[in-house]
């Protein structure tokens, strides 16, 4: 849909129920800024890898199309913004503040990562469009549902942001010489080296498809291989793999498992990746006087302290956690540790 046409060099930009508005007009201001901002969205998306992500960008540029579309067509009530979808913004803003500890906004430096740094710029926008909405509504009226949006849209860009910055590698700095003397040198350009093992592995696991995260067909492969362990051994378990946010992947029940192990396992698997150590390890920092004495009561109850999870890693690089509940907590980390013994070989 054409939201406005330009007159040439009178100047002016027709509207869809008003002729000749000058370029100057707030609304086109708006609109334009709106264009900026989903234009920063796009080159964002291409930076992503996580199709659900994705997928969540392009429906907030959908969503702009709209409010665009209403700044030009404002008694059209398809272009009003509904209430869900400022709730699906607040819910994916829940959602990522659970699986990291969100720093203050003016605690924050931007540009530790690239994405983290394209996400603040298109932050950055999001409130001066949010600012031009308010400039509209006060001369021209504006929709309601659109301003509750805008508003906790540039909250969503800035956890976003923060979250990109605890799974993205860093930018690397240029390194500065300070001679004897005690002066700063110019900045000089960081040598090139070859390939850090890093980001080898980060390489590799793209040319497999895993792109950082262990895939649903690896994580089946996995399980099939821990099942036919825990067989040997004479045990019925549950086996969950997670991926690197803690969402579960695959969960498979053997026959004979205890119905609580099928929570147990999932939780297990989540943990692994939350703290990013074995369950093992962690009760045994989590016993009275421990450093994380207390843990299990946080997050909802979803954090373990007994054997059996551990996080699943290439290189220095977590895709993911498995999960193993049937036994005792030795027994399931003994079964835990035998999936990562075999891990590069079910990749």
């Amino acid at each position: 849909m054409s939201i406005y046409t330009a007159n040439g060099d009178k100047g002016t930009t027709n509207l869809v129920h008003t002729k000749n508005v000058s370029k100057s007009d707030d609304r086109i201001q708006l609109v334009g800024t709106i264009d900026e901002l989903s234009s920063h969205l796009g080159l964002i998306k291409t930076m992503m890898s996580e199709a659900d992500d994705i997928r969540f960008i392009e429906n907030i540029q959908r969503t702009l199309n709209a409010v665009c579309s209403g700044v030009a067509d404002p008694f059209n009530r398809e272009f009003r913004t509904e209430d869900d979808r400022t709730g699906q913004l607040e819910e994916e803003i829940s959602r990522l503040e659970g699986l990291f500890h969100c720093p203050k906004e003016e605690n924050i430096l931007p540009g530790s990562s690239r994405l983290s740094a394209e996400l603040d710029i298109a932050r950055a926008v999001a409130r001066r469009a949010e600012r031009d909405l308010a400039a509209v509504s006060v001369k021209f009226g504006a929709d309601n549902g659109a301003k509750k949006y805008m508003n906790r849209l540039s909250d969503y860009l800035y956890v976003m942001a923060r979250y990109m910055e605890t799974t993205e590698q860093p930018v690397q700095k240029k390194e500065e010489i300070t001679p004897f003397g005690g002066k700063e040198a110019e900045p000089v350009a960081a040598v090139q080296t070859p390939m850090t093992d890093e980001a080898v592995i980060q390489e590799v696991l793209k040319r497999m498809g895993i792109q950082g995260r262990i895939t649903l067909d690896g994580a089946k492969r996995l399980i099939d291989k821990v099942e036919q362990e825990a067989k040997r051994r004479g045990k019925n378990a549950v086996i969950a793999v997670c991926g690197p946010d803690g969402n579960p992947v695959a969960v498979h029940v053997m026959d004979g498992a205890f119905l609580v192990s099928f929570d147990v396992a999932t939780k297990k698997a989540y943990t692994a990746v939350a703290v990013r150590m074995s369950t093992k390890e962690l009760a045994v920092l989590a016993q009275p006087g421990g450093t994380f004495f207390g843990v299990d009561k946080m997050d909802n109850g979803k954090i373990v302290i007994f054997g059996g999870g551990v996080p699943l890693k290439v290189g220095d690089t977590i895709i993911g956690g498995l999960g193993i509940s049937g036994g005792t907590g030795e027994e399931d980390h003994s079964l835990a540790e035998y999936g990562l013994s075999i891990l590069n070989e079910v990749l």
